[in-house]
């Protein structure tokens, strides 16, 4: 209501100076204006050699990228109990090292705990497969569809340390069932983690995206405009349930690193420092702590007989660097650690009493999930 309103005012605004102008007129300019019409609308043709160039690219990518994604359909348990609920999102083929045949990837709450013979993944063609395994890792919320077909088209997975705020992207997938639905928009923001997501899901460091995504996207590539997926499409800020502009996109390097560990070994190994940290440092606080700036990650609980206990973490420290890796927030801090192999010792700057202090410590193995296997 807000942009009616201004765009009325502005109208009316317009058409009192047109008249109070038009009084001045002379015949003369009357007779010039009445001899140069108003221009036709512009052909595609004549549109900006930029614009149409985009376009055409657009085009290319969407051509391009279509045929491996794919839309999947999943009959899982439900929390764990016999009673089983259908789910349905989307996906994209590619290759991976170490694997026959092809990798379905999507999220693990698109399929859940799902057998592969109760997938059913649907080609850009119409044809339906089913995966022979399927390995998932509901910390990071991805789940990979083991596809034994090797005719079948992928993409590549590109390079998301690249990816720039500002920069065209396309978003993939089958919202609300419509398969083959092809959106587009910028990167928003990087690094995002500041988003509440499902119980099972730890590591979040996140694209943020304004291309339309929508329910059923999930699982759905993001591409940039060489057609490489940089991001795999999870979850929307919305207070509606549909697309608001605010969406979030696993990044395409995440992926690699967890693909290769549960590809290789079965399991998602991550580093563990045994603290519960502050869900966010407000300026307040990080002025009382004697900080000039929000950075690092505020230590509210070290728990006993963990790592972080052992070299003598303290409630109230703020965990500013990982050797020479500038903390910025909790949620960093966390990927961080959790891309470390345990038994690494790393040198800790921790805030501490208003100056900075070196702490070391033995990185230990998180003793939560690890990721499965389903066959």
């Amino acid at each position: 209501m807000l942009c009616r309103g201004v765009i009325a005012t502005g109208i009316a605004v317009c058409a009192f100076w047109g008249g109070f102008a038009a009084q001045s007129l002379s015949s003369a300019s009357l007779a010039v204006a009445q001899n140069n019409p108003p221009l036709p609308p512009l052909s595609p043709e004549r549109l900006p050699s930029a614009v149409a160039a985009l376009s055409e690219q657009f085009q290319d990518v969407a051509q391009k990228v279509s045929p491996a994604v794919v839309a999947v359909d999943a009959i899982k348990p439900a929390n764990g109990s016999p009673k089983e609920e259908e789910e349905s999102g989307s996906g994209v083929l590619v290759k991976l090292l170490g694997t026959r045949g092809v990798v379905a990837i999507t999220n693990y709450h698109v399929v859940g705990d799902a057998v592969p013979n109760k997938v059913f993944v649907t080609l850009s063609d119409g044809r339906i497969v089913q995966p022979v395994r399927i390995w998932s890792d509901p910390e990071s919320d991805l789940a990979l569809l083991h596809i034994d077909n090797d005719s079948l088209p992928t993409i590549p997975l590109g390079d998301s340390d690249r990816v720039q705020r500002g920069q065209w992207v396309l978003a993939f997938g089958s919202p609300f069932g419509l398969n083959q639905t092809v959106t587009h928009g910028i990167i928003s923001a990087t690094h995002r983690g500041q988003i509440s997501l499902g119980s099972t899901i730890r590591i979040k460091e996140f694209l943020q995206t304004d291309a339309a995504i929508n329910p059923g996207s999930s699982g759905g590539p993001l591409v940039d405009l060489t057609g490489h997926v940089i991001g795999i499409n999870t979850a929307i800020a919305s207070k509606s349930g549909s697309s608001s502009g605010v969406s979030f996109s696993i990044p395409s390097n995440m992926v690699k690193r967890i693909a290769s560990q549960l590809i290789e070994k079965g399991t998602v190994t991550r580093g563990y420092l045994g603290v519960q940290l502050a869900s966010t440092l407000a300026p307040a606080e990080a002025l009382r702590l004697g900080l000039d700036r929000v950075c690092g990650a505020l230590v509210e609980i070290v728990h006993p007989h963990t790592p972080a206990a052992s070299a003598g973490l303290r409630v109230g420290d703020v965990i500013l660097l990982i050797e020479d890796v500038r903390i910025r927030d909790e949620n960093h801090l966390i990927n961080v650690v959790c891309a470390l192999p345990p038994g690494q010792r790393v040198k800790l700057t921790v805030w501490r009493d208003r100056k900075p202090q070196i702490v070391e410590v033995v990185i230990g193995e998180y003793p939560g999930s690890k990721g499965r296997t389903m066959r």
